[in-house]
Parts: C-alpha cells; structure tokens; sequence
C-alpha cells in the first residue's frame, strides 16, 4: 500500500464558519440591498475539507471532480491547496488550466471522449485519462497515442449508493482481456485501473469488492506480458462527516488486503475522484421569498431559485433540504411554525422546492438559507423562464 503521501497546503482559517456567524454575514449582504439570489463559499471549510482528506486518507491524492461545482474560486482554492482535478471535457481542461495548474494535475476521466477533446488533451499535454472499450482505444491511438491510460472496471453494484454507474461505465470482467489485449496491440501504456463504486453509498466494504477486481486485473495485465501497472484510481462518491471516517477506513482496510505493502508493491500511486465530499457543505445558498399565499390552512412561498435552477438536483436526489428562514419583516416574531410549501420563481408547475415542511410565518422580502448547497447545483442549473442560475454571484465568508 505504499504511496507518496498528499500533503495538505493550506494557509489561513482551517475551519468552517459558525452557524450563527453565517447567518449574520447573510443578513449583512441582504441589507446592503441585495435582492436577488446568492451563494456564500465558505473559505474556511474548503481548507477543513482537505485537511481532513489528507489526515485520514493520506496515501491517496484526491483529483477534484470539477463536474460537480466548476465556481472559478473555489477551483482556484482547491488547486491552492493541492489537490489534482478530475476533467470530463475540453472546457473542464481549459478551466483548469486557466487557473495555472500543471497538466500533470489533470486526469481526463471521461471513458467516451470526442476526438477534438482528445486531441486538445495531446496539445496541451494532459497525459491520463481512462477507457472502457476498443472504440476508445483507436480514438486515442490516432490522436493521443503517448497517453497512459487506466482501464475502468465495472465494480459490483454492492454499495447501496443513491446513485450507480456500472449500466454505462466500465469494462465487465470477460471484456478486460480483449481491451489489455487490444491495448497491448496498439503499443498503448495501460498503467493502472479506475473504478467508482457509485455516489453517495453507504456500503463502504464495496470498496473491497472493487479492489478485488482491481487486483484480478493487475494481475491479468502482468500474466498477459504487459508493464506492470501502478496506478489505483478509487474513483468518488464520498461524503464528508462520520460517513468519510467510515468510507476512509474501508478504503484502507481494502488497500491493505488486496495493495499490500509487500515486495513488488513500491511505488503504487493511488488517486481519487471525489467531488461532493468538497464541494456540497463549502457552500450556502440565500433566497428571497417573492411571494406568499394561505391555502387551506397551508403557507405557500415563492423564493428566487428553485427546480430549474439551483436545486435541480431535487429531479433525481430527495436528499434532506437544511433549511434556515431569515426573518426580516416581521416584527414580534413568534416561535410557531406552520406547514408550508415553497416553490420556485419558475412557470413550471413542478418547481417545488419543499413541501409539507415547517416554516415560521414569513412574508414577501424574508429570505430561506439552504446549507450544503454545493453539489451539482450551480452546475446543473438552467437559464429556464429567463431565470439565471450562471448569473448568481457569490459572496466569500473566511478568506483570511
């Protein structure tokens, strides 16, 4: 299992803003007329995030997905601290390395690239990515044969995750010595394996599943006559608190029984994909109530994002919204709270943001505060009815 140990960089608060200090940095920016929505970022926890990382996995280098929040200073704050970055495009590539990132920094892990994207990695000298079929190899071999290459292995779908990737990504196990094979034949260098147990799992022993069928191919890659590999990618899915703790050391125990720190082991660089671990408690969102209706009983908002923008995820994950409401029009507030509904500012009628939730009475002006609202939100968000989520600023909160 031994592996050059990530180093965390960081410099300035190491720690996330209170609640209550948060809370009070909103209202200062909502009283310096601010109408519309806004994310804070929370420089404080990103610093946190990565610390954390390091302490406990020390042996595996997180590459940031940037799919999952691409906002240009919190890219700038990850790079600052050391970590790689995980690129799926073209644009993700030259958004990276905008900011001053060394190539090397980069692995291009999309399995199914366009050809002008793979092109653009050989230009720019971005030398990693993965593959999962023959189609893949040929692009690469046309345009990018000096690549190193991580063949993605479909993982047993045992981690119970929210959401899995094994019906589109990854190479099944009788397709592994075709693709080596093919590899081999085009003298492209395969130098390690990818996997991703799937998104917001709560099996962590998948990761020793996984790592079985890493090592089954390591081994098929060294019987077959090719250079021995030493890259492990682990892939992402990982969320932070108790659960990081949890995941970290499965992670170990798994790389410890089937990576150990034996003869033949040295050198093995071990990586990872991880993005909503990051991003999604790095970021706040604030929305402005702009309507209200009493129906039956039931208070009914409307706020300034929603469905369409930044909580597009709601489509496809019913996570647990945290939700803070900021009074601000009310005067002798009292502590009952009503059943409520708050929509978005959208005209489709499935913008709903919450429902059946308890609220305090609120009026036109007060404003909802989402927390952990990092994670594919601003990234999946739409221009939908003219509502702009590329258009919603970002204020910073512990940047010292």
């Amino acid at each position: 299992m031994e592996a050059t140990e990530a180093k965390f960089m960081g410099n300035g608060v190491e720690k996330p803003v209170s609640r209550d200090d948060l809370i009070h940095f909103i209202r200062s920016v909502v009283s310096s007329n601010e109408t519309d929505p806004f994310y804070v970022l929370d420089m404080g926890a990103i610093r946190s995030l990565v610390k954390t990382w390091f302490h406990n996995l020390p042996m595996v280098q997180p590459f940031y997905a940037v799919k999952c929040n691409p906002n240009p200073a919190f890219l700038k704050e990850m790079a600052a601290l050391g970590t790689g970055f995980d690129c799926a495009s073209l644009a993700e590539i030259q958004t990276i390395l905008s900011l001053g990132v060394s190539p090397d920094r980069i692995v291009f892990a999309n399995t199914c690239k366009p050809e002008s994207h793979i092109k653009y990695a050989a230009k720019v000298g971005v030398n990693l990515t993965t593959f999962d079929s023959k189609c893949e190899l040929e692009k690469i071999k046309r345009w990018h044969p000096n690549c190193a290459l991580l063949i993605r292995t479909k993982v047993p779908e045992t981690s119970g995750a929210t959401f899995k990737f094994g019906s589109k990504f990854g190479a099944l196990p009788d397709e592994i010595v075709p693709l080596l094979r093919a590899a081999q034949e085009a003298k492209l260098q395969v130098n390690g394996v990818s996997f991703h147990i799937g998104s917001r799992a709560s099996n962590f022993h998948a990761f020793e599943d996984a790592m079985q069928v890493a090592k089954t191919t390591f081994d098929t890659a060294a019987r077959l006559g090719l250079p021995k590999m030493h890259v492990l990618n682990i892939g992402g899915g990982f969320t932070s608190g108790p659960k990081f703790t949890e995941a970290s050391s499965a992670v170990k125990l798994a790389l410890q029984k089937y990576f150990p720190n034996e003869p033949g082991n040295e050198g093995l660089k071990i990586m990872a994909e991880p993005g909503r671990f990051f991003a999604n408690s790095s970021f706040t969102l604030a929305a402005s109530i702009i309507g209200k209706r009493i129906r039956g009983g039931v208070r009914e908002y409307w706020i300034s994002d929603g469905v369409s923008g930044s909580m597009n995820f709601l489509k496809y994950d019913h996570d647990q919204m945290v939700c803070t409401p900021l009074r601000l029009t009310i005067k002798n507030p009292t502590c009952k709270t009503w059943n409520s509904t708050v929509f978005g500012p959208t005209c489709d009628a499935a913008d709903i943001v919450l429902k059946d939730f308890e609220l305090p009475e609120l009026d036109v002006n007060d404003w909802l505060v989402f927390h952990n609202m990092g994670a594919y939100t601003s990234s999946r968000g739409n221009d939908f009815n003219g509502f702009k989520t590329s258009a919603i600023p970002t204020y910073f909160t512990n940047t010292n």
